[in-house]
């Protein structure tokens, strides 16, 4: 598992790392599961909270599923400047190769603004595929 990707918006970095979950997978029967592990740190001058989520999943024959939900794993994170929250969700696929990306709904607490911030495009594969 490493860094696939990590982008800042607006002050907030946003790294991801994958990883194939071999032992909850069953090629046979189109079942892939991934897990990935996100990063946010807050590099920006002000209190933030993550208050929403938006994913585009897509895989290799084309499937596009959207996914909206408050918050990450049950919770709304306040960051303070310097702060960092990290989560680890999974996802599965039909196929042994596809991406995922989105982005967050933000707040500024000082004066309750919201921003989006991008969740980097990140690709779910397979070892064996990469040999």
């Amino acid at each position: 598992m490493g860094i696939q990707a990590t982008e800042v918006t607006h002050g907030i970095r946003i790294s991801v790392e994958t990883k194939f979950q071999s032992e909850h997978s069953v090629a046979e029967h189109r079942h892939f599961l991934f897990s990935y592990r996100i990063t946010i740190e807050n590099k920006s001058d002000f209190t933030v909270q993550l208050l929403a989520r938006h994913w585009d999943i897509y895989d290799s024959s084309s499937e596009h599923s959207e996914v909206d939900g408050e918050g990450v794993v049950g919770e709304q994170p306040v960051l303070e400047p310097g702060e960092i929250f990290e989560y680890e969700s999974a996802c599965s696929l039909t196929t042994d190769i596809g991406k995922m990306r989105g982005t967050y709904l933000m707040e500024r607490k000082v004066d309750k603004a919201r921003f989006h911030v991008n969740i980097p495009e990140f690709e779910l594969i397979v070892p064996q595929r990469l040999n």
